[in-house]
């Protein structure tokens, strides 16, 4: 297993920890990073080691420490020990790691042999794919991406909205509404406008609701028709949003959706009720899980009909049955969060012992002015017309800035979808997002096309270069604050990477990544990487090689391309 240049100097600190007496426990709660550079590179707090005073048990231990390999001073700061590495060992230690193992640099085994489900994205049949889908798709695509470099198997379920009462009312809306001829021209946008227009006349004339439920009914009992026009309209809506993961350049494993599961629900339900947990309540199936302060779950509505929690409760079982899981992410918002508690806690309560691996990832909605986005109110802003604007949005501006650059409308799909992604990304997930044109097009500050310029610029850089990069250089030519900074950034990229799977959390990545930007390009302002000193060109290019495969692996992990040009 790899063991990264960070891991190897904490490792060390510690072990000089242990040599003066200390035990683990003691050198995990006391060991951190000092609030600044300048004070050193790894800091132990003594405020929990004696009842003598803080300061007093510092100046007593740091007599017991020794340096090593790599730390060569060790002194006190009132009542802590800091910790200074051998900045040429250290440097020579971390670019020589990421020149070695390229852009595997930031990759571990720690899930070798282990496989992660994530379910995500899961938009509805029949309804646009619109800014508010965006949220789950790119987070949970992220969190694919950290837990494959990892070492896991990952498998991404997309678990479509393809069944339900919604079908019911987009039967009856084509039906009265419904031309055939724009369906075909413009499938998900007609079949929207008939499902905004089913609500409006459902609110003058209540039998339509009752109307839509016997539809849904026929479809659940299998007639022809219904069935018929299910068919199609799943059939086109997800040709649509094919297109749309084909420009985020996001792959699932599966695509089975509700219905895939109403075959599973009787028995389900059998062994709910076997397990004495299903039980009768007003018409209705439910779990009461009133004792775990919760509400009922409810299986079976009065009608007979499934509903969600059914499906997602066979859903589990099987996808557990299919593949082997060792955790199970679902990537749905934290509106959602009371509906996965339960489905959590029935499933434990029927004895499946890997209930505990399941983990509810939630996330802030997209919020439209004052409210959120509503399919049925109609107001909703469709994910393909924000691709659009913000590609043609950043294709004038290479026009401005970069006339002659080739392949120009490529590059702005990448760096205008990418901007839309990171600005996403950079969002902590638990956070509601107010939609604004302004925000989400932002190309200026900390963004996405920020850091890509950051990639091509250094990419620029060593086309300059035109040699072949060497890591036989002279570390000693590295010695400025600014680079001892990148390099300490450098050795911290596998540490964000873990942490951020551990919190399921890409914010994590891009703060990183635009704190490497901005210390890289401070350098890049400073210094001259090129010069006629060839032994300075030669290590300089070499960290310049270094921060370029960083910047490259982090957005990758983001879901993001990586122009060579800009």
């Amino acid at each position: 297993m790899t063991q990264y240049a960070g891991k190897i100097v904490r490792e060390e600190v510690a072990t000089i920890l242990k040599n003066a007496g200390l035990n683990p426990a003691e050198i995990k709660a006391g060991l951190g990073t000092p609030p600044s550079p300048e004070l050193g590179d790894y800091s132990f707090n003594c405020f929990l080691l004696s009842k003598k005073s803080p300061e007093a048990a510092a100046e007593d231990l740091v007599k017991k420490l020794n340096p090593q390999k790599y730390v060569k001073k060790i002194q006190t700061t009132g009542p802590y020990i800091n910790f200074t590495v051998d900045k040429e060992k250290f440097t020579g230690l971390v670019l020589k790691e990421i020149f070695t193992l390229e852009s595997s640099y930031g990759n571990r085994e720690l899930g070798a042999g282990k496989t992660v489900v994530v379910d995500f994205s899961s938009p509805n049949i029949a309804k646009p794919f619109g800014v508010g889908h965006l949220r789950s798709t790119v987070i949970g695509n992220s969190i694919c991406k950290l837990y494959e470099s990892l070492g896991y198997t990952c498998i991404g379920i997309n678990h479509l909205g393809d069944w339900g009462t919604q079908f019911g009312k987009l039967i009856v809306a084509y039906q009265k509404w419904g031309k055939e001829k724009q369906l075909k021209a413009k499938p998900v946008q007609h079949l929207y406008d008939l499902y905004v227009k089913f609500h409006t006349e459902a609110e003058k004339d209540k039998s339509l609701e009752e109307e839509a439920r016997d539809w849904f009914r026929s479809l659940e009992d299998g007639e022809q028709e219904a069935t018929r026009l299910w068919h199609w309209f799943r059939d086109i809506s997800l040709k649509e949003f094919q297109r749309i993961y084909d420009i985020l350049n996001i792959h699932f494993d599966s695509y089975a959706g509700e219905s895939f599961y109403n075959s599973m629900l009787p028995e389900t339900i059998t062994k709910l009720k076997t397990a004495g947990l299903a039980q009768e309540s007003q018409g209705a199936l439910i779990v009461d899980l009133e004792r775990f302060g919760m509400s009922p779950c409810l299986l079976r509505k009065t009608d007979g009909s499934t509903l969600y929690a059914t499906r997602d409760i066979a859903a589990a079982m099987y996808r557990f049955d299919t593949y082997g899981f060792d955790k199970m992410i679902y990537v749905v918002g934290a509106d959602q969060k009371l509906y996965f508690r339960q489905i959590f806690k029935v499933l434990e309560l029927l004895g499946c012992p890997w209930a505990d691996t399941l983990v509810h990832t939630p996330f802030g909605l997209v919020r439209f002015g004052t409210g959120k986005m509503s399919t049925r109110k109609g107001n909703v802003i469709f994910l393909e017309e924000v691709f659009q604007k913000a590609v043609d949005l950043t294709e004038k501006i290479i026009e401005e800035k970069n006339p002659d650059l080739e392949d120009k409308r490529e590059i702005a799909t990448q760096v205008g979808i990418g901007a839309i992604v990171f600005n996403d990304l950079s969002t902590k997930r638990i956070k509601d997002v107010d939609f604004s044109w302004d925000r989400m097009l932002n190309f200026n500050g900390e963004t996405g096309p920020y850091v890509q310029y950051t990639y091509a610029r250094f990419s620029s850089v060593l086309r300059k270069y035109g040699r072949q990069v060497d890591d036989k250089v002279n570390l000693n030519l590295l010695n400025s604050d600014m680079e001892t900074e990148i390099v300490r950034l450098l050795s911290r990229f596998p540490e964000t990477v873990k942490h951020a799977a551990d919190e399921y959390e890409p914010s994590v990545v891009t703060t990183y990544l635009l704190d490497l930007c901005e210390a890289s390009n401070r350098f890049y302002n400073h210094f001259r990487v090129l010069s006629e000193d060839l032994e300075t060109s030669k290590t300089r290019v070499l960290l310049v090689w270094c921060i370029r495969t960083v910047l490259g692996k982090g957005l990758r992990l983001l879901g993001m391309e990586t122009p060579e040009r800009m």
